[in-house]
């Protein structure tokens, strides 16, 4: 290679080589680990392994089939890992569903399955063409399935101009960067165009640099803190009674307590803020979750039919507040007034 091969070999590896380090780190650090951050370690390390086989490649077509078929099977979980990481990042997910696990468990099904079955070695012209086309399509799905999740987030940065956290940042940088790598790599195998192969490799490098870059500025930290510290700022107590004095006014106003499937999303969207920022409203500046929070929203509001409208039962009083079942109804009413509809009535009758 002369010197400028040199360099751009130089320039497209250090991403790679970078995310793979940071992989290893998040994975093998001995402090708690999130499930997000997990996922982000997963993330790393495929992107990591697909760019390094993209280099390789470019700078020796020679290389043995085994190559092409690590990247390529890499390649097939980037957009499950950016998914789930963002799901679990985004709603607070700490425990790994079962629904999660059979997804997994089914990819790294196929990807064993098809290693051995269907080598590259033996069957090239397979891996070449529908499997590749099979692989960007699950990758371009992920992306799109991926873009819902953070549609609040980027309603928000186009639409709205709410100041987002350095964190919802990470989230939005971290997926416009899986969209550009993914979309150049795409370019590059439908032959539309394919000297921007080894942009892929330079793209994720110049991304990696400037989210730290972008984080770090001005800063005297540690990098590697950038991808398992979430930041953790409260809200101002001036913004704060703003938003609750709205949240309340909303939930309120539109009745949105009585669906029995609100969500935390449901309610961000209505009051023109984040799912993160409600999430962190709730939790920093009132102490509870949002489960726990719309219950002793509509366990309030039924006290109050139960003290005003005799000619409900109880159960329809649940059903009313947003309970889809009596049993439900019952459970929540006890653990959030610490008694039962039918003495909290004595006992205002009573008095």
């Amino acid at each position: 290679m002369n010197l400028g091969q040199q360099i751009l070999f130089l320039v497209s590896s250090l991403g790679a080589f970078n995310g793979m380090v940071i992989s290893f780190y998040l994975f093998f650090s001995k402090r708690k680990k999130a499930l997000s951050t997990l996922f982000l370690s997963v993330l790393l390390l495929m992107l990591s392994l697909r760019i390094i086989k993209a280099v390789f490649l470019y700078f020796n077509h020679s290389l043995p089939k085994i190559y092409a078929q690590i990247g390529l099977s890499a390649c097939f979980l980037i957009g499950p890992a950016l998914y789930y990481f963002i799901k679990a990042a985004t709603q607070n997910v700490t425990v790994l569903p079962i629904s999660w696990k059979w997804v997994w468990g089914g990819l790294l099904s196929v990807l064993l399955l098809s290693g051995i079955l269907l080598p590259y070695q033996t069957y090239p012209d397979l891996w070449q063409g529908p499997m590749v086309f099979i692989i960007y399509t699950q990758w371009v799905m992920y992306l799109v399935t991926t873009g819902f999740v953070l549609k609040h987030l980027l309603k928000a940065l186009f639409v709205n101009h709410a100041i987002l956290t350095k964190t919802e940042k990470f989230w939005l940088l971290l997926y416009g960067g899986n969209c550009v790598v993914c979309a150049i790599f795409l370019l590059s195998w439908a032959g539309i165009a394919c000297h921007l192969y080894i942009s892929g490799p330079v793209s994720l490098s110049f991304l990696f640099y400037l989210i730290i870059f972008y984080h770090f500025r001005g800063k005297k930290s540690d990098p590697t803190q950038l991808f398992v510290k979430t930041e953790k700022r409260k809200i101002a107590d001036t913004a704060a009674a703003g938003w609750i004095e709205n949240l309340e006014k909303v939930l309120h106003d539109k009745k949105l307590y009585q669906d029995p499937n609100i969500k935390l999303t449901d309610v961000a969207r209505e009051i023109k803020i984040t799912p993160h920022q409600l999430s962190q409203l709730l939790n920093d500046n009132l102490g509870k979750n949002f489960s726990t929070y719309i219950n002793e929203y509509r366990i309030k509001e039924a006290c109050i039919l139960i003290t005003t409208n005799t000619h409900l039962t109880f159960e329809a009083i649940g059903y009313e507040v947003g309970y889809n079942s009596k049993s439900t109804f019952y459970a929540a009413f006890r653990k959030v007034q610490d008694t039962t509809p039918a003495l909290y009535k004595k006992a205002f009758d009573n008095q």
